[in-house]
């Protein structure tokens, strides 16, 4: 895991000392990669990489990058992991290859030139973002893995492309001058994120996952422009190829042998996420995803794993007690932090920094304490992300199918379903729940934002109207420019479910949870990985059945099944929990002095993204206790907050340090 970074000028750029742009391009990346820095360029050819080294495979210096092929025909700067390199690597040595070091670097090299790019692509099995450089018919290739767990921002400027693993990067281009894209930023004010195929600074894109960008500096020439370089792109694998092969050649067996094939591709894609030369361990928050990669990691491994959580005692859903009884169970070397409530606060301020554009998931907090807290002990980190969108684990998932059979019923009668369920959000404004004994999932059930959603898909005039408001993001009323519609995407699945999951998958997967387990992870430079998202596995979920992923009105029927040959059910079997962060009593306590200067500055912005009046309407009437608006308040104020930080003057250029390579090629 590092970061990366690199530029190909354009044939008539005025200077190719802009190359040299490559040192602070790289060393914003430090935290990324602090176990080196080290650089390649060719002024003839118009390109620079570097490389930042977090060291996790091959400590030694035959790991380092950019590294050269064989032959010398291509260079390669990477960031990322291929988890079967080994099997890759006896494959290649049966072909006559000997290798100088261990690391899955040279592997990638030698596979590309021995099989060609996406030949090697399709053979890959891992997390990867990388620039290749081919210096006999001087072509650029720019890569990423089929999910999308690395990223890969690029940019177009007068006189050079650019590009780099996070745009802070970028930005320290000289002749990038950033300016804000009003449509991706209305999108995030009413997301919390912004979409994986946009970015908040216009002329920059994100190669999407599957896919490669080939470019030579005379196509560059021809088509200057962010949109022209990103019609360039093309796909390598494809979620919707996927799609239409598991429709095609659905499985079939018994509930025995499903969850038996899924046992053996999950033993196989976190043991070979197992493999590192540095301490290993896992996230471990007691739910069914983490708990199953943790159950497996554990039935591999000859000594205890290290686990970690983190314990917050203010949360109302603080899932510590159940992940510390799986530790117990499977015997693992659990640590769990106890963390007060003005520590997690503390590192709201440092958010904007951290994800580069604007990110409004609150989750994003404790995912960056564990990270922080995992740092302390291991280098790499196993995490459960992916098992909702795997295997059908979010609430509008349960939904589809309920509410797809509701809507077989008259019109007429779903319209006073509709109308009940408003009534109800009314009486729960109006706190007339609150004097009941409810339990507090009963409580969360009937909060007034959940029964308005649920009156809202009651009264859907069809499937495909069901579908878009079952994936619609809340519309922040403090935005003048509203972002564009979105169309339900992957209308030929012939079940509501299945367009949920591809949804899923190709957008809050790659631009909410990946980005979230990135950013939080790289910022302590500790790499996360995700064996549930490995390609096998989700290749062999989308063959599955509907009723392996929701049976009984509940998600992820395969997984606990799996989970109950390691864990008794007991230790997991409860509804579905999350990290609950208060943010609606910060913002009327701790964080108000914080909220307050950051809404000032807001009056102060020329773009019009954001109407200060109703802003600041909406923020007195939350200080008052009239209404919790803090779902429309968080978005704003990481968006402000990010804003600001963006606006300071970037830090000083640094020099290129002595590991430069010239080359003519």
């Amino acid at each position: 895991m590092c970061g990366i970074a690199g530029i190909l000028l354009a044939p008539d750029a005025a200077d190719t000392n802009a190359l040299r742009a490559i040192g602070p391009m790289t060393t914003a990346l430090r935290h990324r990669g602090p176990d080196g820095e080290a650089f390649w360029m060719s002024r003839e050819a118009g390109v620079a990489f570097g490389h930042r080294r977090l060291a996790i495979v091959d400590l030694s210096e035959a790991g380092r990058q950019p590294m050269h092929s064989a032959s010398g025909r291509y260079v390669i700067t990477f960031n990322g992991e291929i988890y079967n390199f080994r099997d890759l690597r006896r494959e290649l040595e049966g072909e006559g290859h000997h290798f100088r070091g261990t690391s899955d670097t040279e592997i990638m090299l030698c596979a590309i030139e021995s099989w060609g790019l996406d030949a090697a692509l399709a053979r890959f099995a891992g997390m990867f973002a990388f620039a290749l450089w081919d210096l006999k018919n001087r072509i650029l290739h720019l890569a990423r893995d089929r999910m999308g767990k690395k990223p890969l921002y690029a940019a177009s400027t007068r006189e050079a492309l650019v590009f780099a693993s996070e745009l802070k990067a970028i930005t320290c281009f000289p002749g990038f001058a950033p300016e804000l894209d009003v449509d991706a930023a209305a999108t995030m004010l009413s997301k919390g994120w912004v979409p994986d195929d946009s970015c908040i600074w216009q002329g920059v894109f994100k190669l999407p996952p599957g896919s490669v960008l080939s470019v030579t500096a005379a196509d560059f020439a021809n088509a200057r422009g962010a949109g022209s370089l990103a019609r360039r792109i093309r796909r390598w694998w494809s979620l919707a190829d996927v799609a239409s092969t598991a429709l095609r050649e659905p499985l079939t067996g018994s509930d025995e042998e499903l969850t038996t094939e899924l046992d053996r591709l999950l033993r196989l894609a976190i043991g070979e996420r197992m493999v590192a030369d540095v301490p290993l361990g896992a996230f471990l928050s007691g739910g069914i995803d983490s708990s199953t990669v943790v159950a497996l990691m554990q039935a591999q491994s000859r000594k205890p794993v290290r686990t970690f959580t983190i314990a917050f005692g203010e949360s109302g859903f603080d899932e510590a007690p159940h992940a510390a009884a799986v530790a117990r169970h499977l015997g693992t070397d659990h640590t769990e932090l106890h963390l007060s409530p003005a520590a997690a606060r503390e590192v709201i301020p440092e958010l904007p920094r951290i994800w580069d554009e604007p990110f409004a998931d609150e989750s994003q907090i404790p995912t960056l304490l564990v990270s922080r807290l995992a740092r302390q002990h291991v280098t790499v980190a196993l995490s459960g992300d992916g098992g909702d969108e795997c295997f059908a684990g979010y609430s509008r998932h349960f939904l589809a199918a309920r509410l797809r059979r509701q809507h077989e019923l008259p019109s007429p009668l779903r319209r006073m379903l509709a109308a009940g369920a408003g009534l109800l959000a009314q009486a729960s404004r109006k706190d007339i729940f609150g004097r009941l004994p409810l339990s507090a999932n009963a409580r969360h059930g009937l909060r007034s934002d959940r029964l308005n959603r649920l009156a809202r898909l009651l009264a859907a005039a069809n499937e495909d109207e069901l579908l878009q408001r079952l994936t619609e993001s809340s519309v922040n009323n403090l935005v003048h420019h509203r972002s564009p519609a979105i169309k339900p995407r992957a209308a030929e699945l012939d079940d509501l479910l299945s367009r949920l999951l591809f949804d899923d998958m190709t957008g809050y997967l790659p631009g909410d949870i990946l980005v979230k387990l990135d950013r939080a992870t790289m910022a302590n430079s500790l790499e996360g990985r995700c064996p549930i998202l490995d390609h096998r596995v989700v290749e062999y979920a989308w063959r599955l059945p509907t009723n392996a992923k929701v049976r009984n009105g509940r998600g992820k029927w395969i997984l606990r099944q799996l989970l109950d040959r390691y864990v008794p059910r007991r230790l997991f079997d409860r509804p579905k929990q999350g990290f609950d962060v208060p943010v609606g009593a910060w913002l009327k306590g701790p964080l108000r002095a914080w909220a307050t200067d950051i809404i000032a500055t807001i009056r102060l912005s020329e773009d019009g993204v954001l109407d200060f009046a109703k802003v600041d309407a909406c923020w007195r009437d939350h200080l008052q206790g009239k209404q919790d608006h803090s779902r429309d308040l968080w978005p704003l104020l990481m968006f402000q907050a990010w804003r600001n930080e963006a606006t300071q003057p970037p830090a000083p250029a640094t020099r290129l340090s002595h590991h430069i390579e010239l080359t003519g090629g």
